[in-house]
C-alpha cells in the first residue's frame, strides 16, 4: 500500500443540474461528490433549466452556488440562438463560453455555421471557448477558432478521428486544448450490453480502437474531465433514458489504478487533473489544499456509498486500486475518507461579479 499527497484536483466539465434538475443533483450534493473524489474545484456547464445564456441567469446561478457549493465553482456562459448581445456582459464572471455544436437537450445547440462563427468571433475572453463538437463538425470548429485567433478547448474527445484532428492542429501551432473523460478511457461499446441504459452517454461509448487511440495520444490530451452528468435511476430505467453518467467520485480512483498499472505516471496525472486545467482556465491557486490518496489492494468501487444524489455509478463492478483518504481545502479537512465535512456555501464562486 502506498499513501500519496496530491494537489487539489480540478474538473473542468460537470453538470450540477441547478436550477431545474435538483432532483438529480444540486450545488451542495454535486460538490460533496467532488470533495469525496479529491476534486476541490469544478466548472459547471450551462445547460440547466433555464440555460445560462443571459447576464441575469448567470448572476442567479452564481447566487445559488454561493449558497450551496462546498468546493470552488466556476460557471460557464452558454451560446444560444439569441444571446450574442449578452456575451460581453457575461464574460468577466464566466469560466468560459460553452458552444454545443452537436446534439444537446434544450435550446443550446448552434447548428448554423454563420451563427457559430459569430459566437466564436464575439467572445471577448479572457477564458476559452469550449465546444461539444464531434465528428464531422470538429474541422469547422477548429478552422473558425484559428480564423478568429480564439483559444479553443474541445470537450470529451471520444474517437480516433477526433484526437488525430486535434493532434494535427496542435502540431500546426493552433491554440487548442482538449479533454477526455474517464468513461471513454475505461469503457467502450463492448460495455453497452452490460450497462444497458446506464451506459447511454454523449458522446457515445466508442470502439476499443477509439479507446486505444485516446491512450496512445495521451501526451496530446490536456485534461481529464468527468462530464459528470447525473440522472436518477428511475430516469435511466425509463423508456427514454437520458444520456449521461456520474463521474466525480470515480475519476481519481480510475486514474490512480492506471498509475498502478503503469499506463501513466503520477506526474502526468497531476498535469491532467490539476496543473493543466488551472492554466487553461486561468484558475486561482487554492493555498494549503491537497488530497491524500492510497494506491493498494484492489476493492470493488461500488462497495462504498456515493455522495452524488443520483446514487449510482457505471463503475460499480470494477476492482480499483486507488482510493481517496482525505481532502483538505484551504487548510480545512473537508472529506475524511467517509464523510464530507464541508458545509454548503463554504466553497468559493470564481471570478467575482460581471462588470
Amino acid at each position: 500500500m502506498t499513501i500519496l499527497r496530491l494537489p487539489g484536483l480540478i474538473d473542468v466539465h460537470v453538470h450540477l443540474r441547478e436550477p431545474g434538475g435538483e432532483h438529480k443533483e444540486d450545488y451542495a450534493s454535486g460538490t460533496a461528490a467532488a470533495l469525496a473524489g479529491g476534486i476541490t474545484c469544478v466548472l459547471d456547464m450551462p445547460n440547466t433549466t433555464p440555460p445560462t445564456t443571459t447576464y441575469a441567469r448567470l448572476m442567479d446561478k452564481r447566487q445559488r452556488a454561493c449558497q450551496g457549493a462546498r468546493c470552488d465553482v466556476g460557471i460557464y456562459a452558454g451560446a444560444s440562438h439569441d444571446n450574442l448581445h449578452e456575451l460581453a456582459a457575461m464574460a468577466p464572471a464566466a469560466c468560459g463560453l460553452k458552444i454545443y455544436v452537436n446534439e444537446t437537450f434544450g435550446p443550446l445547440r448552434i447548428d448554423d455555421a454563420t451563427l457559430l462563427e459569430q459566437h466564436i468571433a464575439a467572445w471577448p475572453g479572457p477564458r476559452p471557448i469550449v465546444t461539444h463538437s464531434e465528428g464531422d463538425v470538429l474541422p469547422l470548429v477548429l478552422e473558425l477558432a484559428a480564423r478568429h485567433g480564439q483559444r479553443l478547448h474541445i470537450a470529451h474527445v471520444a474517437t480516433r478521428r477526433e484526437i488525430e484532428l486535434i493532434v494535427a492542429a496542435k502540431e500546426r501551432g493552433q491554440a487548442v486544448t482538449c479533454e477526455v473523460t474517464p468513461h471513454h478511457l475505461f469503457l467502450s461499446v463492448e460495455d453497452r450490453a452490460r450497462l444497458g441504459p446506464f451506459g447511454e452517454v454523449r458522446p457515445r461509448l466508442a470502439t476499443p480502437d477509439d479507446r486505444a487511440a485516446l491512450w496512445h495520444y495521451l501526451d496530446y490530451i490536456d485534461c481529464i474531465a468527468t462530464d459528470h452528468a447525473p440522472h436518477t435511476i428511475a430516469e435511466k430505467q425509463s423508456s427514454t433514458p437520458p444520456p449521461g453518467m456520474p463521474g466525480l467520485e470515480s475519476s481519481l480512483p480510475l486514474m490512480l489504478t492506471a498509475v498502478d498499472e503503469g499506463r501513466l505516471t503520477l506526474e502526468r496525472l497531476i498535469e491532467l487533473m490539476a496543473t493543466n486545467p488551472a492554466r487553461i482556465f486561468d484558475l486561482p491557486i487554492q493555498p494549503d489544499t491537497w488530497v491524500e490518496v492510497e494506491i493498494g489492494p484492489r476493492e470493488r468501487f461500488g462497495a462504498r456509498p456515493l455522495h452524488t444524489r443520483c446514487g449510482w455509478t457505471p463503475f460499480a463492478d470494477l476492482e480499483l486500486a486507488g482510493r481517496v483518504r482525505r481532502t483538505v481545502l484551504r487548510g480545512v479537512e473537508v472529506f475524511d475518507g467517509e464523510r464530507v465535512l464541508a458545509a454548503p456555501g463554504s466553497g468559493r464562486v470564481l471570478f467575482g461579479t460581471a462588470a
